[in-house]
């Protein structure tokens, strides 16, 4: 019988590292930003950060994304349209029985995601440059609730209506979030088809 033999402190390392690569393509590295900033704010963001998260090199960061502002802004578009992917908001049936119909897995799968988004809100308020990416993108959200509701309502949805009803939506992602009532979410989302329904019909 053979002695087994430890790891060096350097193999332990470079193994936690093999371990924690998730890939060094630019989509893998957004996914890192995204963790970093929903793990510490997006004061914690930055090039070695999203590197030591990716399990790649600093110099690669730099490479696919020359600034911090352009790593910030693809972050938030790729955090966005990974969103509306999971959400059904973007492809949704048209049936209100199915509005956003994969809410609250996109939550359970995805809690970085979501978190990274308030994060950048909450920034936002504190540095103003922020605004204009993340008003432009969250106008995609808006959008596609306006559109899908369109297909289930008789008439033009007004604006108040689509961020109403968006409005409620980001408020249970939010509370499924913090609070983990995946129950609760279910309950409202529930309610929220039952009006749409009736408003189909009326």
């Amino acid at each position: 019988m053979s002695d087994s033999v430890e790891p060096t402190s350097g193999e332990q390392s470079r193994s936690r590292k093999r371990v924690k690569n998730y890939g060094t393509g630019r989509t893998a590295l957004l996914d890192a930003a995204v963790r970093v900033v929903a793990q510490g704010g997006l004061r914690k963001l930055t090039y070695r950060a999203v590197a030591q998260e990716a399990g790649v090199t600093h110099g690669l960061v730099v490479h696919h994304f020359g600034s911090r502002d352009a790593l910030i802004e693809e972050a938030v578009n790729h955090a966005i349209h990974s969103s509306l992917g999971s959400s059904a908001l973007g492809d949704g049936t048209g049936r209100p029985a199915d509005f956003s119909s994969g809410l609250v897995d996109m939550v359970e799968s995805g809690p970085e995601l979501q978190a990274f988004q308030y994060e950048l809100l909450l920034e936002a308020r504190r540095r103003p440059e922020l605004l204009p990416h993340l008003r432009s993108l969250y106008e995609e959200y808006f959008e596609a609730t306006r559109r899908e509701l369109e297909r289930m309502l008789p008439g033009p949805v007004d604006r108040g209506t689509y961020r109403l009803v968006f409005a409620a939506l980001e408020g249970l992602v939010l509370h499924q979030l913090v609070f983990g009532e995946r129950e609760a979410t279910e309950e409202a989302l529930d309610r929220l088809r039952s009006l749409l329904t009736d408003l189909a019909q009326g």
